[in-house]
């Protein structure tokens, strides 16, 4: 995909990018994950206007940069072109809330949490309680 080709997306889209490229930055998409992103879309009023049929659309965007060189650069640079900023720790939140899904984190979705606070210049106190509430939200019983 060149420079050319990338997509324009709507802020819904980039929300929805964020948190399909969370759930693969491990290389492992769990029903979990994928049920989080689907409640998110079915709920949150951000994306009362969405169509949830783009959704496919957008994953297939996600995956093809994901598969080539500097995509990830091009990823992050098509949600900061959609996403106005005041909506970027919405954007983290939402990623978090789909790392936290399934019960555990691995070393690429940690990393890839890493890339998106530094991407998305979350402040790293924000990211941290934005994080622990992911956390509570999620917890399970022993």
């Amino acid at each position: 995909m060149s420079e050319t080709q990338l997509p324009s997306f709507s802020p819904q889209d980039a929300l929805v990018a964020l948190m399909i490229a969370e759930s693969a930055s491990d290389e492992d998409i769990t029903n979990s994950e994928l049920l989080s992103i689907t409640r998110i879309v079915d709920h949150m009023p951000i994306f009362a206007e969405y169509d949830p049929s783009r959704t496919k659309q957008v994953a297939q965007v996600v995956f093809d940069l994901f598969e080539v060189e500097d995509g990830l650069d091009a990823l992050f640079g098509i949600i900061r072109a959609a996403l106005p900023e005041m909506l970027y720790e919405t954007a983290y939140a939402m990623a978090c809330d789909v790392a936290a899904a399934d019960g555990r984190l691995h070393q690429g979705e940690l990393e890839f949490m890493a890339e998106i606070r530094y991407e998305l210049n979350i402040d790293r106190l924000h990211g941290a309680a934005i994080e622990r509430g992911a956390r509570a939200r999620h917890m399970q019983l022993p």
